[in-house]
């Protein structure tokens, strides 16, 4: 005999009941499984001249030897671009703080798009101080530079400002991101090396780069003379290093290249990138170091890219 409407409508909701804890005890998940890598690159001729009308067919990509296959690819500089200025404000800087300050300004100004970029200022000494945090002002920034200041003790965490600035602001940020550092590369009594600075800079896919730039004035005594030579020499070679490992690039100021001049290159670097996206044959981020080879077919032509990346 069948049953009748309500007895049909007790028996559904019965069943419900018994099928209500199965549902409970078996959710439906969804899992990450893509691992995109993102590599920001700028490529030169063999004249310094930048190049910008490649396609992905023109790069050849591996990760730890192996080929990787060219997801996405653009030459567009349209993503956002977070810019930290790292400046030395340690007692080698006196000379030149006020040149480095304008510049700095300038450099903004041209390169601050307020419905997509913005700035940071920092400087470094006996310890390492945000000025003026995240921010699309102009004036806001250039407030900042002005305090600028040299103190009576000395020492120059160098390396420490650059994992700071890694850690606790560049982490968060999304699309491009470059420091920027002032300096002349010799690090004083600073607690941390500049491994640590480096690590701290690929985990926040964050570009290196530098102007060396110190006070000319040389030391009355010889011997003293010879001795801040040798720390800027071995200061310059780490600032290449850290340029390097993540595809920025170092620059020093001299008479045939001003910090404006440098300025003007950085910018164009930071207007000329390509943009590419990989997903590596691995099920998910391993917390380990991966080493990226990103050349160009043609031999004539130099990539500067990071040379690698923490999956994580």
């Amino acid at each position: 005999m069948p049953l009748s409407i309500p007895a049909r409508a007790a028996a559904l909701f019965a069943l419900i009941l018994v099928a209500a804890p199965a549902w409970a005890q078996d959710p439906v998940t969804f899992k990450k499984t893509v691992n995109l890598v993102n590599v920001l690159a700028t490529v030169r001729d063999r004249h310094g001249r930048l190049i910008d009308n490649l396609s992905q067919d023109d790069f050849i990509l591996r990760e730890d030897g192996v080929p990787q296959k060219i997801r996405y690819f653009s030459r567009e500089t349209d993503l956002p671009l977070t810019i930290g200025l790292l400046v030395d404000t340690s007692r080698s800087q006196r000379g030149v703080l006020s040149d480095e300050s304008e510049a700095s300004r300038l450099f903004l100004d041209q390169m601050l798009r307020p419905d997509k970029n913005q700035a940071f200022v920092a400087h470094f000494d006996t310890q390492v101080e945000i000025l003026q945090g995240l921010t699309s002002s102009r004036s806001d920034l250039a407030a900042a530079l002005n305090r600028l200041a040299v103190p009576a003790q000395v020492a120059t965490l160098l390396y420490s400002a650059v994992e700071d600035a890694s850690d606790h602001v560049m982490h968060a940020q999304q699309g491009r991101k470059a420091l920027i550092m002032l300096t002349d590369g010799v690090a004083w009594k600073d607690p941390q090396t500049i491994e640590n600075a480096i690590a701290s800079a690929q985990r926040a896919d964050t570009i290196l780069y530098s102007i060396r730039f110190s006070d000319r004035a040389s030391p009355a005594r010889p011997l003293r003379a010879a001795f801040v030579a040798t720390l800027k020499e071995r200061g310059k070679d780490g600032l290449n290093q850290m340029a390097g490992q993540t595809g920025g690039a170092s620059f020093g100021v001299s008479k045939e290249q001003t910090i404006q001049d440098i300025y003007r290159k950085i910018e164009d670097e930071l207007r000329n990138q390509y943009s590419i996206g990989y997903t590596p044959d691995r099920p998910l981020p391993d917390g380990k170091f991966h080493r990226i080879q990103l050349i160009a077919k043609d031999r004539h032509l130099t990539v500067e890219t990071r040379r690698g990346y923490y999956s994580q």
